[in-house]
């Protein structure tokens, strides 16, 4: 068993956990990352590239904050972002570079094509934790909220995993 096995199940429940709590908070817990983090320094170290690791980690981040200083993204996705950097080999960060840009894109055109429209029926008031979210998510979409894009990060760094 390698490394990796133990890492990429672990990383991934962290993940999901950031993008679910980015969809319905849209904040990302600074635990998430950091635990990613840890794992992506466990892994690096384990696998004897952690110098590398450590500066696609710095690259990316660096870029990140450039982004969030043009309000481009958040301050939780930069952090998440730059953890996840971690994650796969230093010669695979830029592969999931594109597949978390891919999987934004997609989040983009998802919630362009229902902006300020009503095509998604708002549920009933209910007292459950997915009935809540769904409403909230339903009433950011109608006025063109911000993109969870926690949700790309997840999805573009499981499949840079998966791959």
């Amino acid at each position: 068993m390698s490394m990796m096995d133990v890492v990429a199940p672990l990383a991934a429940l962290a993940l999901i956990a950031a993008a679910l709590h980015d969809v319905v908070a849209r904040t990302i817990p600074n635990a998430i990352p950091a635990f990613v983090a840890l794992l992506g320094l466990a892994l690096r170290a384990a696998e004897g590239d952690l110098a590398w690791g450590l500066l696609a980690f710095v690259l990316v981040f660096a870029l990140a904050v450039i982004a969030w200083r043009y309000h481009v993204m958040g301050g939780g996705d930069v952090k998440l972002l730059a953890a996840c950097a971690l994650l796969p080999a230093p010669g695979s960060v830029a592969d999931m570079m594109v597949a978390i840009a891919l999987a934004g894109g997609a989040l983009s055109l998802f919630y362009l094509a229902f902006r300020g429209r009503r095509p998604l029926p708002i549920p009933p008031r209910a007292a459950s934790l997915p009935a809540r979210a769904w409403r909230a998510e339903i009433w950011r979409l109608r006025r063109g909220g911000p993109l969870p894009y926690g949700v790309a990060i997840c999805g573009g760094v499981l499949l840079t995993l998966a791959g």
